[in-house]
């Protein structure tokens, strides 16, 4: 059996501004839809599933983010998740210039939790809460001057 990655899906709470804070970064819209029925009933284990999404690709072509915004049922609001929680709670993002890209977050509203760190002169690195809470790490590697 072979297995390839296809992409991370992310509920989010407005789809629009989702998008711009992403494209700002560099991810490019590949497609938009609005997806319900039985099929996606099925896929998603939801019934009346009834969402518009918008799949986003990285610059490389080796990254997607499925972003979807539920129009029903009607999404439930959670707490931000934490970096210590069990489950998935951040997608990572390499940059070429960190400070550039914190510009870009900073626009959006959205700064780093705590800061930015550097590991072992290797990397520059930082978590940012994007839009619906998503914590977005970017990281620039510093051995690629």
């Amino acid at each position: 059996m072979s297995i390839r990655f296809e992409n991370v899906g992310i509920a989010v709470r407005d789809l629009e501004a989702t998008i711009a804070f992403f494209a700002d970064l560099g991810l490019t819209v590949l497609g938009r839809d609005t997806v319900s029925g039985q099929w996606a009933d099925t896929a998603v284990g939801l019934d009346g599933n009834h969402a518009s999404i918008a799949m986003l690709q990285t610059p490389d072509g080796n990254g997607r983010l499925e972003l979807f915004e539920y129009l029903h049922p009607e999404a439930i609001e959670t707490e931000p998740t934490q970096p210590h929680e069990i489950g998935m709670h951040r997608v990572a993002f390499s940059v070429d210039d960190l400070d550039e890209a914190l510009e870009i977050a900073a626009r959006h509203g959205c700064h780093p939790l705590r800061g930015v760190a550097t590991y072992e002169d290797v990397y520059r690195l930082t978590y940012v809460r994007g839009p619906s809470g998503i914590l977005v790490m970017l990281a620039q590697d510093l051995t690629k001057a």
